[in-house]
């Protein structure tokens, strides 16, 4: 491709993304820089009575310089095979960790990418709680994706096994939106198996998405995981899901992610 005397691309939509790209990096550097980082908590609820959560997911969120709320999908994309993103895993999980000893009663999930496993930050703020209050970490979900799990099996899997040890749970996080290679189950340890929301969509009127989720929750039955089916937004998907078989429910149709922490059964004031 050609490129400008300074090294630019000379394509503009190429110098457009590039410039896009520097201003999330931007941003994302100085919402870590002044702290600006914070959870939005939503609900996973139980099919079997959808007014009781299970537990939640926290989701990362940074503000940018007008304080405007930016969701994790504006910017991970941009960031995740940079520093800033382990930075912005260890914020996920020094704030979840944070919100599990306000409230001895919630239960909660935090997504780590694959290039987070072993990071130091990140093994400190995990081992400090686990210090803290040993009954936190039992408390504590991780969510890992379907792809890292395949992509870096031995990682993964002694990853796991050490915070086994402490109580921690796993989610398989985005099931069937990978290449899945189901000889790999029998090796890793997955409580909770989160079916990705393209199954889910319109599942009550389409048939290739009726079969596909079928067949997951059959393998997650096989291997005695927890099935959560993401991406719930209308009532006619939640009444097929619940027939089908899931466990949990997550989605707009019964909560969006919000700011202020759970309130669950009681909570510790800060």
């Amino acid at each position: 491709m050609p490129h400008s005397k300074d090294g630019a691309a000379d394509n503009p939509l190429d110098a457009a993304v590039q410039q896009r790209d520097a201003n999330i990096l931007s941003m994302v550097r100085d919402a870590l820089q002044c702290s600006n980082v914070m959870l939005a908590f939503q609900p996973v609820v139980q099919a079997a009575d959808p007014r009781r959560p299970a537990f939640f997911e926290g989701l990362i969120r940074v503000l940018d310089s007008t304080k405007r709320v930016i969701p994790a999908q504006d910017f991970i994309g941009t960031i995740e095979a940079l520093p800033e993103g382990r930075l912005i895993d260890c914020h996920a999980l020094e704030l979840g960790c944070r919100a599990l000893a306000l409230n001895p009663s919630l239960r909660l999930s935090i997504n780590i990418s694959p290039r987070t496993i072993g990071h130091p930050r990140w093994e400190q703020i995990f081992a400090q709680a686990a210090a803290s209050d040993p009954t936190l970490t039992e408390r504590l979900i991780v969510e890992i994706t379907e792809s890292s799990a395949i992509e870096l099996p031995d990682m993964v899997s002694n990853f796991m096994d050490r915070l086994h040890m402490h109580g921690v749970s796993f989610a398989l996080d985005d099931f069937g939106a990978g290449y899945t290679a189901f000889r790999h189950f029998k090796d890793f340890y997955f409580d909770i198996v989160k079916i990705d929301g393209s199954f889910v969509r319109h599942i009550d009127k389409d048939a290739d998405n009726q079969v596909l989720t079928q067949s997951l929750v059959s393998i997650a039955q096989h291997f005695e995981m927890f099935t959560v089916a993401e991406g719930v937004e209308a009532s006619a998907e939640a009444q097929y899901l619940i027939g089908a078989g899931i466990d949990c429910l997550q989605g707009y149709l019964f909560g969006a992610p919000q700011l202020k922490l759970p309130e669950t059964r009681h909570r510790r004031s800060a």
